[in-house]
């Protein structure tokens, strides 16, 4: 496989099964250096497993791949000096400080004077003040943002990211997302797999796992347009929508009928069956219509529909 010094990563025909069920399922792929590419899907889609073996923390059953110019499956432990992970389950230790744990990090990093290193990290990461307190004392928040220091406390090339914003505040969020962005400006490139479409949206591109296949990928905009995907939106009573939902959602041209508060936004991948589907309740004065371009929830949701559980069929 070709070397090209703009890619981070590049896959072919990566597949992964655990006995008889199948994770990941002939998986291509490309990731640029720099980038921060989303992984996005509902639980037991493959996103995890998808993103160990691109770096090389879990070996394909088949398919090939490069991570940083590297060979995934015969260069995996040079490769696995090379990145950062966080995982989804925080996996620092409680019982001692904030510092203590970066300090501990650096040392296993056998990275030069670990105690500076530590220290240069809190205020990298903005725990001044925080550096003497018991990190089992810590919020989610300040727990993520520990989290992550010590994973990019190695100065990795690649970053791996599991779900890192789960269970944390907004504003904690926010933060965190305004840390990722400073470090994909300095060439770090990000994988991160996450279940916020509002996320899925501040990544450079996505790609969208379901049932262990690869249903779209791309950039934002580049997956709302390739779905085809039309949209109506209604407006109205909860209750009426709701009543216009559960006998819409079945109609034939119609492939998500999935309430918002006050709207029920209602879509197809035919523009024309969704019109003749829809036009028998247009007339309704109860509810109020209007055309809304689709989103990335909307084109996700009409994937989901059509995507076949391996799970099912595997049992």
């Amino acid at each position: 496989m070709a070397n090209d010094t703009d890619i981070a990563i590049r896959a072919e025909g990566l597949s992964k099964r655990f006995g008889d069920f199948v994770v990941v399922e002939d998986l291509n792929l490309t990731v640029k250096r720099g980038e921060i590419y989303g992984f996005l899907g509902p639980n037991g889609s493959g996103k995890t497993t998808t993103m160990r073996m691109l770096v090389g923390l879990l070996e394909p059953d088949h398919g090939r791949g490069e991570c940083l110019g590297l060979d995934i499956r015969t260069e995996r432990d040079a490769l696995r000096r090379r990145i950062g992970y966080m995982t989804q389950h925080f996996s620092l230790y409680g019982d001692l400080t904030v510092e203590e744990n970066l300090e501990f990090v650096a040392r296993i990093y056998n990275l030069p004077a670990p105690v500076k290193t530590a220290q240069d990290a809190i205020r990298e990461l903005g725990l001044e003040g925080r550096g003497d307190q018991l990190v089992s004392t810590l919020s989610g928040g300040w727990k993520q943002r520990l989290a992550l220091a010590a994973a990019i406390l190695p100065k990795p090339e690649l970053l791996l990211l599991d779900e890192p914003t789960a269970g944390v505040d907004p504003k904690a969020r926010r933060d965190f997302w305004e840390h990722i962005y400073e470090l994909a400006a300095d060439g770090l490139t990000v994988l991160v797999s996450t279940h916020y479409m509002d996320e899925a949206e501040r990544c450079h591109r996505i790609a969208y796992l379901a049932y262990g296949k690869l249903l779209a990928s791309g950039a934002g905009d580049e997956v709302i347009g390739n779905s085809g995907l039309s949209v109506w939106e209604v407006s109205g009573d909860p209750g009426d929508l709701s009543d216009l939902a559960a006998n819409i959602r079945d109609e034939e041209g119609i492939s998500m009928a999935t309430p918002f508060g006050t709207r029920l936004r209602i879509g197809g991948p035919d523009k024309n069956a969704l019109d003749h589907a829809t036009q028998p309740y247009r007339d309704d004065s109860r509810f109020r219509w209007e055309p809304s371009p689709p989103t990335l929830e909307d084109v996700f949701i009409h994937l989901l529909r059509d995507a076949q559980d391996n799970r099912a069929v595997a049992s």
